[in-house]
Order: structure tokens, then sequence, then C-alpha cells
């Protein structure tokens, strides 16, 4: 491990930092170490405390406090403010919603701001709900309305143009309530994988929703130009259309709009219609939030010979915690003045954890058994009753928030912040603390996860190594195997009870991945970032039932991931070595995280020798069509043929004369682009390409 003063970083960890976090030169070169970032971050957001009376003889010791929290990675801030934190930019805050009115004035005004926000390294969540639908009149021009998922398009281009701070791509999460006239096409918009590849979609599904649905009966649409009713459609039906999508390819994703709104603190404010882009920080219109992560990994500790829970380790890092937190909202430049208001006067800030399948295993408690959903009430509930305590100790010395009279806490609660809790999905977080990411289980014990456009990244977890070595059957040959089989039920020379213990996310039924979020849901005050995963196997049938189940068990939201099931995930590699799009295996592969073999297969030309894609033969008859146009190079002459199916088979051209540089590079595209089709690539791949 490298050390750096106070920090002790794991390879990957540092690899992160210098790739996304680090400050550099006008060259690009790195021009500070992860040390020099963290005393920066902390002498930055300890000097809030000048605000409130305080000496800078207290800066120091606060200073160094926020340090010494940091480069023991017991918590770290969300990345907008490990990047920008005492520097030029100032932009602390991962999470924005932003309005979005139904007029063209307000779309566009909604467009630009996201392009601000993105820029300044921050996620933005619309609800696109109070448009009008398709084909409604416009009343100022006497025109038709393109609708929602039209306007989605624009706000997806926009956010492809701009990098967000020079680190990543913007994100963005679309949500449209059930209740919308444009709800079918809102929940098949992401059918094609290439378009708003931007956004992440949610329907927003109200209590008369799941009560039809339950009830088997219709429900009304309503124009949100008017409030009128347009027509009703069958509850079950639109219920089966979303299943269906999200086990086509995990889109869309549901939230629960009403039981988000019964824990809005502040109900007289306004109204919460959108999250932020992963689906954990309900907001209302122009209010941002500042989240930050305990690594549960680090409060863990040995007592009387055994591994226990450190409460008085967690308590103080949560007091401290929270104090980091509302300082940061004093410290943040906001990219606009509407946001800098609303977000002062509730004051939202949104503690969460990760490294909860780390602690699990150093307490030798199985994920998803009944004492580890037993446990995650208890801690959630603990962090969430000190980190109100360490709010109400702020708000004696501070004031509450500005909005605090008419909130849900008025005459009870004297808290210096509308909302505290929130779990996040720590993506990169957690690579730099070194634990498991968020509340999710391992997603194996040896993997390759891709971050940071491209990046890969090797990961051997410590614990297992340890036990494996503690035990005594650790041997270089079992690593190895390990890695080729992915998940430890299919090694039998590991024990049982050490592969029960490191259960990995498909070794989860995904009934107890939606306890274990209920389980930390109900000590949450905002939602729970939490992947439920499927095998490729999974039936639609067993995606509608976690649906019913997140519902009954009160989660906020629900996203599903089914093994296999987008585009864009790595070949899974069986131990035999042989390629599979991942039906019926057991990769143990989903999203953005890759198997070892899988990555070395495609880095490694000779293991890719067993995989070959063959074209479709030709058929000695085929049918198409020739259309001429004319170019630069004299007329072009394109023939399409399709298959039995009516779909594009091959593609001949032919230009100008025979015989020129023009005629032979276009025939050269013709055969590519048949060879491509006649492989099954989809022809909106080909015409992007």
């Amino acid at each position: 491990m490298d050390t750096y003063t106070g920090i002790k970083l794991t390879p990957n960890g540092l690899k992160v930092l210098q790739k996304r976090y680090l400050r550099k030169n006008e060259q690009g070169v790195v021009s500070e170490t992860p040390d020099d970032l963290l005393r920066r971050v902390a002498k930055a957001i300890a000097a809030a405390d000048l605000n409130y009376g305080k000496s800078f003889t207290d800066l120091d010791a606060l200073e160094r406090e926020f340090y010494e929290m940091i480069t023991a990675l017991d918590f770290l801030p969300n990345s907008p403010t490990l990047m920008n934190a005492g520097r030029r930019l100032g932009q602390l805050s991962a999470c924005f919603v932003l309005p979005v009115g139904d007029s063209m004035e307000s779309i566009f005004e909604a467009v630009k701001n996201a392009a601000m926000i993105h820029k300044s390294g921050g996620g933005t969540g619309f609800s696109f709900s109070s448009l009008r639908p398709k084909g409604d009149v416009v009343g100022s021009t006497k025109g038709i309305s393109s609708g929602p998922v039209s306007f989605m398009a624009v706000f997806d281009t926009a956010t492809e143009a701009v990098k967000q701070g020079g680190t990543r791509r913007g994100a963005n999460m679309a949500i449209l309530s059930v209740d919308h006239p444009d709800i079918i096409d809102f929940i098949t918009c992401k059918s094609n994988s290439t378009k708003l590849n931007n956004f992440n979609i949610s329907a927003a599904l109200t209590t008369k929703f799941i009560e039809a649905v339950n009830s088997n009966s219709e429900y009304e649409l309503i124009n949100p130009r008017g409030g009128t009713g347009t027509g009703k459609l069958d509850a079950a039906y639109v219920f089966d259309l979303i299943v269906k999508h999200a086990w086509e390819n995990g889109e869309p994703g549901i939230i629960f709009i009403d039981k988000m709104n019964e824990s809005n603190p502040t109900p007289l404010v306004g109204r919460i219609d959108a999250t932020n882009p992963c689906g954990e920080q309900p907001l209302l219109p122009f209010e941002s939030c500042n989240l930050g992560s305990i690594n549960l990994s680090n409060m863990a500790v040995r007592r009387d010979g055994g591994m226990t829970v450190d409460w008085d380790k967690l308590k103080a890092v949560t007091h401290k915690a929270v104090h980091f937190l509302d300082n940061v909202i004093d410290l943040n430049k906001y990219p606009l003045d509407k946001i800098e208001e609303m977000t002062k006067s509730n004051r939202k800030i949104g503690l969460g954890v990760m490294g909860w399948a780390d602690m699990l295993i150093q307490l030798e408690i199985p994920y998803g058994s009944e004492k580890s959903l037993e446990l995650a009430e208890q801690l959630m509930r603990y962090i969430r009753d000190e980190g109100r305590a360490a709010s109400e100790g702020l708000a004696l010395l501070r004031g509450t928030f500005p909005n605090y009279a008419g909130s849900v806490y008025d005459g009870n609660l004297k808290l210096r912040n509308a909302t505290i809790t929130t779990i996040a999905p720590t993506g990169t977080l957690s690579i730099i603390a070194g634990c498991s990411s968020g509340i999710e289980p391992l997603f194996a014990v040896s993997y390759v996860r891709t971050v940071m456009e491209g990046t890969k990244l090797i990961e051997v977890n410590p614990h297992f190594e340890r036990i494996a070595r503690e035990r005594g059957f650790y041997t270089p040959e079992l690593m190895e195997e390990i890695a080729h089989s992915h998940c430890l039920s299919d090694v039998k020379s590991v024990p049982a009870d050490v592969a029960a213990l490191f259960k990995t996310a498909h070794d989860i039924s995904p009934e107890e991945h939606i306890r274990m979020q209920a389980a930390f849901q109900k000590y949450v005050d905002n939602a729970v970032s939490k992947t439920v995963n499927f095998r490729n196997s999974a039936t639609i049938d067993d995606v509608k039932k976690v649906y019913m189940l997140a519902s009954q068990l009160n989660c906020k939201g629900v996203t599903v991931y089914r093994d296999g099931s987008r585009d864009g995930q790595v070949l899974a590699v069986t131990p035999s070595g042989n390629a599979e799009t991942g039906s019926g295996s057991r990769s143990c592969t989903s999203g953005s995280i890759q198997t070892v073999q899988a990555v070395q297969a495609a880095q490694s030309p000779q293991s890719l020798s067993n995989i070959k894609i063959v074209p479709k033969k030709r058929p000695r008859v085929i049918k198409g069509t020739t259309e001429a146009t004319l170019t630069g190079c004299g007329n072009l002459y394109v023939t399409i043929n399709e298959d039995e199916n009516g779909m594009p088979f091959e593609v001949f051209n032919h230009i100008g004369k025979a015989g020129g540089c023009a005629a032979s590079q276009s025939e050269a595209i013709g055969r590519l682009v048949s060879l491509a089709l006649r492989c099954n690539i989809s022809p909106d791949e080909i015409i992007t390409q």
C-alpha cells in the first residue's frame, strides 16, 4: 500500500485519485499528492466555522479533526467536494433537481442550467410530468406539442456536449408520472440502446396506481395542462410493460412518488417530483444536496476475542461528518442563485454508509441473513439518531434551517438540517476507501471494475485473502481458480462457512436484496441507492414480484439489473475458456463491473482464438431495392437486399466510373456494412459509426 503521511491507499485507490481528483497543471500533469488534496479539503471546509464566531485557533483544531477523519478513510464527502474544495471552481454538490415548466422558455432555461451544473461536476434530475402530452395544442402558435420524450432528447444532446469539469460525462434522471398521457412512450423510450444514453429514467408510481394494479382495474390519465382526464389505461398492463422493459435492460426504474412526499420535511415549501441521477436523493426544484459516507469497514473492532461494532467510534465520526457536511453548504459556490437560495433555506445533507458488506464479513454475519437485516436496522437507526443529535447541537449554535417553521419538525426537533441521512452508491469513493460500495453485497471475490471512461481496475477482496491465509487454505492455485470461477460457491476447496460468508450479488436472492434495502430505508430520511441483481435466467415475473415486495416494504424506489441484459456488458468467459453472452451462466457480472477473465480475454488476442462470430449464410436468391443519388463523384447507386424477415441483409454500392478510388472505397464500405448486417449488428449502430 502507498502511504502519504496519514493516508493509506490501495493501488486502485491511488489510480482513481490520480485520474480524477488530484489537481493538475496546465499541461495536465498531476501537481498535488493525495495528502495535499485531503489537507486542501479539510482546510477549506473548516473555514466555514469563522462565520459562527470561531477563532483561528479553533479553526486549526477543527481542520486537524477533519483531516484525520478523512485520511483514516473513516468518512469521505461526495466527489465534487473532494475535487473542488479549496479550488477556484468551488462547486461542492453532487445532486441537483431542476424544474421543467410547460413552455419553450422554461424548457430551454432548464437545458442551459443543466449544462452549467454538468460543467461544474454535478448531476441533475428532472420531472417532465408538467409538459403537455404529444399531439396537444400549443396555445401561442396553434401548433402541436411534441411531448416530454421528444424534449428529453434535447437535454440528452446538450449533456453529451458538456464534459463535467473536465472529469466525467454529465448524468441525468428523467421522471414521468404514471398518470401522464405519454407514459407508454416514456416506458419504451430506451428500448433502442443508442438513444438517451445520458439519462436514467424512472416512472413515478402513485399510491392510486399501485392500488389499481392490485385490484386489476383501470386508472385515469391526466393532462398536466389544465389537469383534465384524457382517458384510462389498464393499470396491470402498464405495470407489466414497466416490468418487461426493466427485465430487458434495467430501464425504467420505479419510484414511489407518494411515499417520497410522505417524508418530505418541508411540504409547505413545495412538492417532491424528482430525484438525483441515482435516485437516492429526492429534492425540491432548485435544491441541491451534499452527500458523504461513513466507512463501516473501519467501524468494526476486536474485543474479547471477537469482532463487534465500535459504537463509540461510529458516534464520533457521525457527529464530525454532520458538522463537515453542514459547513459544505456555506462554503459551496453554487452554479445558480436560485439553487443557493433553496439549498440554504433547507440545508439538506445526506450522510450515508459504505463498506457494509465488509463489516458483515468482519463480524462473520452472512449478507441477507436475518441477523444482517437486524443489524442494518440497528446501525442505521443509530446513525440517524446521532446525526439528528449532531444537527440539534449545530442548531443551538447556528440556528435552525430557515424553512424550519411549518416543517415536519416544527415544535418537535430543532434541527439545523431538513434531512440528514441518504445512502448513495459510492462508486469511486469506495475504491478510494478500499471498501465495498454502499450497502451492496460483494460483487465477486475477484473481478475487474471499469470506471472513468474505460479505466480497468483489478480487485481482490482483502478479507478473503486474509481469512484464507489464517485458515490455511490459501494457495496461488486457489486464487487462480477463484478468478476463473467468479463465485465461491463453485470452488470446492473453499470451506462452506467461508463461502457462505462471502456470498456475492448473484448468490443472494432478489427478495434478500429488497429486504436489505428496506431495512436501511426504515431509518433513512431521504432514499437508498441499491441495485437488485438478477441472474440472466430470471423471468419477467421474478422482476414483478420484487417490485411489489418493494412497495409492500415501504421502499422509495427500485433499480433492477438482469445479468447480460445490456449490449454494453463484456462477454462472460466460462472456466473452460469459451465465451458466452451470459445466458444461463453464473458469471457474477453486471453493469460496469466485469470479471477478471472476461477483461483478460478482451486484452489478449490469443485468448480470443476460440471466440468466433460467424456471418449468416447468403441464400441463392435474395430481393432488394436500388436507389440512385447524385454525389460530387457522379451517380451513387445503393442496393439494399433484405432477408426473409424484411431486415437489411447486405449492401452493394456503385459510384462513378469503375476503377477509381471513390469506387473502390465505396465498394469496401458496402462489403463491411454487409458483413456487419449478416452478423446481426443493429443497423442503427452501423449508421452511428
